[in-house]
């Protein structure tokens, strides 16, 4: 008996046995990266921030406040606005996830990062593929030597294809890296845009609040002229005035009604401002006004101006204690790199021009190709699905570029100047934080012995104003007097206001420069919540 070989078989083993040495050899290589070794972009801070040395002086303990500590942490709850104590502005603030266009652009576009990370790492897995046709094809009789030469041919198939490319050089590792870094800065812009947002509508609501307290001493100084225009008029009858002094407080009243249409005015568009930041309409929204709102007991004595409505009060009296300014948080520059957004976004993106780098020199490596095709093939039903009608197809490929004309050299070169570019974006982003940092202590300082100053000013006008009334009722001076003393009081009064506005916008801009109660370990996950 003779025995039978198995040629087929021993090809189909031999064949089996390569494409497992290539697989394997692959398995082995796969996920070796051509990028170079991350590093984050060498910055030179110095120990502490010059201006925060400002509160030395001691104007820090004069105002109520906490001098900058260089070496403390910087001290700024999560939800920092709260610091102010206002409960209209933290409702104000819960609405900025849910409303605020621009965070939910933001959210919107973290989301899209998202699926390119998944997109990227999808080309870890083989892609397969399945058909099934029924076709027939006839071959024209007139073609000589064919031999189904006027013939119709059934062709009924049904298969699936397979390919895989192995990540032998990283290409595929450092695409995914690059994305998931460009995640990571997506999430860094959420808490950024929402910070921005955050700020924005403390500042609105901060000015509000202060034109609101400033239409409401013009409001008052009117009532005050308006009852000045009265005595004067009164006199000039009983013939102890002339009619210059009824023209003058008549005049001083109508310039007066403007002002307080001008701020009036200002306040309605800071408050349509607000309502575009919270993302409603300005026709609908609407904040109440509040002219007796008092910060910190910090507006000026300002009774003078009562002197003929008959009233007797304090002016704090006028006021009620709805807020107060935090302290000068304490930080150190280095805490920037951990407390901006911003910044941290920065870096992100330099480590993702990195990951590209891996990505462009990864092509100067050739590609392996693992295809796999089977299935069935028949011309008839008859016996379609049945062994002998069976197909297969198994072999790696192999393919690299030769020659290109420096095309692969120019993208790794691209990749280098945009890894620079970046670099240089991060490092300007640390610098300007720097700046805005030490704007904002300056500016704080700076507008706190300002604020110190017209209070001193304001107060000595009031003084002289009620002095000079005084002396007008007893005839001593006229009205013209008067009427400058006045004119300087109202002036003083309504500059101190605006220094105090311009001081809490310093305050928060402080708190922004300083990342607000943002932190890089918990800023992705927050943004990555956000965006489910």
């Amino acid at each position: 008996m003779r025995t039978p070989s198995f040629p087929h078989a021993r090809r189909n083993a031999s064949l089996a046995a390569g494409v497992i040495t290539l697989v394997a050899t692959a398995v082995l290589v796969a996920g070796c990266s051509t990028a170079p070794v991350y590093q984050r972009p060498a910055m030179t801070l110095p120990a502490a921030y010059r201006d925060s040395y400002a509160g030395a002086r001691g104007d820090y303990q004069a105002a109520g406040a906490t001098p900058a500590n260089p070496g403390g942490p910087a001290n700024i709850a999560p939800e920092w606005w709260r610091a102010y104590g206002d409960r209209d502005l933290d409702a104000l603030e819960s609405r900025v996830d849910v409303s605020s266009q621009t965070v939910i652009k933001a959210v919107a576009l973290l989301q899209d990062a998202r699926t390119q990370v998944s997109a990227a790492r999808s080309q870890f897995y083989p892609t397969i593929a399945g058909g099934a046709s029924v076709t027939s094809n006839h071959l024209s009789a007139n073609v000589r030597g064919h031999s189904l030469a006027g013939h119709t041919v059934p062709d009924h198939a049904l298969g699936i294809t397979a390919s895989w490319e192995p990540d032998l050089f990283g290409r595929i590792r450092n695409e995914v890296d690059a994305a998931q870094a460009r995640v990571d800065a997506s999430a860094d812009d959420v808490a950024a845009v929402r910070l921005g947002v955050q700020a924005d509508i403390a500042i609105d609501y901060l000015a509000i609040r202060s034109l609101d307290r400033e239409a409401g001493l013009l409001t008052r100084t009117i009532d005050t002229y308006q009852a000045v225009l009265d005595l004067v008029t009164n006199r000039y009858r009983n013939g102890i005035a002339i009619e210059g002094d009824v023209a003058q407080s008549r005049a001083q009243l109508a310039s007066t009604r403007a002002q307080l249409a001008d701020v009036q005015l200002s306040r309605t568009q800071i408050e349509h401002a607000l309502a575009t930041l919270l993302g409603l309409s300005a026709s609908t929204f609407s904040l109440p006004a509040r002219p007796d709102a008092k910060i910190s007991g910090d507006m000026p004595t300002f009774a003078s101006t009562l002197a003929f409505t008959g009233k007797n009060c304090k002016g704090d009296d006028l006021y009620a204690d709805v807020a107060h300014m935090p302290a000068a948080p304490r930080a150190v520059p280095s805490q920037l790199l951990e407390r901006r957004p911003d910044i941290a976004a920065a870096e992100r993106r330099v480590a993702a021009a990195n990951a590209d780098i891996g990505v462009a020199r990864a092509a100067f490596f050739p590609d392996l190709m693992l295809n796999l095709g089977l299935g069935f093939e028949s011309s008839g039903l008859a016996g379609w699905l049945s062994a002998p009608s069976r197909f297969w197809a198994v072999g790696p490929a192999l393919a690299g570029t030769l020659f290109d004309g420096g095309r692969r050299q120019a993208g790794e070169d691209s990749a280098r100047a945009r890894f620079d570019a970046s670099a240089a974006d991060y490092r300007q982003t640390v610098l300007r934080a720097m700046q805005e940092v030490e704007d904002g202590y300056a500016s704080v300082q700076a507008l706190r012995d300002a604020t110190e100053n017209d209070r001193i000013a304001a107060e000595a006008s009031a003084v002289a104003l009620q002095a000079g009334l005084d002396r007008y009722k007893q005839g001593a001076v006229s009205y013209l007097d008067v009427s400058v003393l006045q004119a300087n009081a109202l002036a003083d009064a309504r500059a101190l206001e605006g220094v105090r506005r311009r001081a809490w916008t310093a305050n928060v801009l402080l708190m922004k420069s300083l990342g607000g109660g943002w932190q890089a370990s918990d800023a992705s996950s927050s943004a990555m919540a956000h965006a489910q």
